[in-house]
């Protein structure tokens, strides 16, 4: 695999993981009882932490692309493995 196959991979399992992270933690005004600022969102966070939804982000996709990259570089699961519907059979027969 190139090296710019795998920043590319990389980039997009960390902006998946960005999205499953991003709702964790986050507490709104009316789930803490503190006062809301005149015309904020009733959705706004108390309190957003950037640094840490980084670092978890970081942490989730690194962790997710060993994987991927385990998986590619001794192929425990293959195209064939999930195959259910025979589509591949089908394709080949054309």
């Amino acid at each position: 695999m190139d090296w710019t196959s795998i920043i590319a991979i990389y980039v997009l399992f960390w902006v998946l993981s960005a999205f499953v992270i991003l709702p964790f933690g986050i507490r709104s005004h009316a789930e803490t009882g503190t006062k809301m600022v005149k015309g904020q969102a009733d959705g706004a966070p108390v309190s957003f932490r950037p640094g840490r939804v980084l670092r978890n982000t970081t942490l989730l996709a690194t962790a997710a692309f060993i994987l991927f990259y385990f998986n590619y570089t001794n192929e425990w699961i293959t195209v064939d493995d999930i195959d259910f519907f025979g589509s591949r059979e089908r394709l080949d027969q054309r």
